[in-house]
């Protein structure tokens, strides 16, 4: 399992949310509390966006705390819009093309979850990616062709409708394979101007969601656990729901996979 923090809002140093809070994103891929793998160390990756409408994507396969050029770069940009994740592999190799966010065009995404089997049907998958993205598909995730197979749905009209159609797709070939769980499923979509949160399980053990409105930094935190110990003012996403995030205002809708 994995851990990630995605913000949109007015623009605040990257380091406000990745590497200075005490119990920072740096901090969590070390010692997590709220997942099953406290030591997230099998790469990190972060995409913001600025000037272009396109995000800028920074990856590597080191632990995140060990990369110095990590923490200058999150000292160094502001951003109205960002994700940052560290990764715990579920099986595939420990590479810069399994490490997220993954981005096409202007969308970037993230998952901390698996689908039950994976490694017996990766081909399967591969399958459902449509022809026209599948030159996309640089690494060997279960998330990135989560992903890829969203796109071939129609993710850049509609995301949501989109992402649980692929998850559905994705579900099934878990729930054919017969390995528990079938589907575990928080991610970040971004697309420069909108976030959208997801947070959906086969069973009851969806990961960790959070989200919180900061009036001081005029911006949304959204995030796998509260990045201060103890800080109040979280909101724990609901199992089976997507929130949108857009200017000052979130938007709560149930989400359920479905391929209609």
């Amino acid at each position: 399992m994995c851990r990630w923090a995605a913000y949109l809002g007015a623009p605040i140093f990257i380091e406000d949310l990745v590497t200075k809070p005490g119990h920072s994103l740096i901090v969590q891929s070390r010692a997590a509390e709220e997942c099953k793998t406290a030591i997230n160390a099998d790469g990190f990756g972060l995409a913001w966006y600025h000037a272009r409408a396109e995000p800028g994507l920074y990856r590597d396969v080191f632990p995140a705390w060990s990369d110095p050029n990590l923490k200058a770069l999150c000292a160094q940009v502001k951003s109205h819009a960002f994700i940052a994740h560290v990764r715990a592999s579920t099986g595939t190799a420990i590479s810069r093309n399994n490490c997220h966010p993954f981005t096409y065009g202007r969308f970037s995404f993230v998952h901390n979850g698996q689908v039950g089997g994976y490694d017996g049907f990766r081909k399967a998958a591969d399958m459902m990616i449509e022809e026209a993205y599948y030159p996309h598909r640089k690494g060997a995730t279960d998330s990135e062709a989560l992903f890829l197979i969203a796109l071939g749905e129609g993710l850049e009209a509609d995301p949501i409708g989109a992402m649980a159609r692929a998850v559905a797709k994705m579900e099934q070939l878990g729930r054919d394979s017969g390995v528990l769980p079938y589907m575990r499923f928080s991610a970040a979509l971004c697309d420069g101007e909108r976030l959208y949160a997801f947070r959906y399980a086969s069973d009851d053990n969806a990961p960790t969601l959070y989200h919180r409105w900061s009036a001081s930094r005029q911006g949304w935190a959204v995030v796998s656990e509260p990045l201060v110990d103890g800080e109040g003012g979280w909101t724990a996403q609901a199992a089976g729901s997507a929130c949108i995030f857009e200017g000052d205002r979130v938007e709560h809708v149930s989400f359920a996979p479905s391929l209609s």
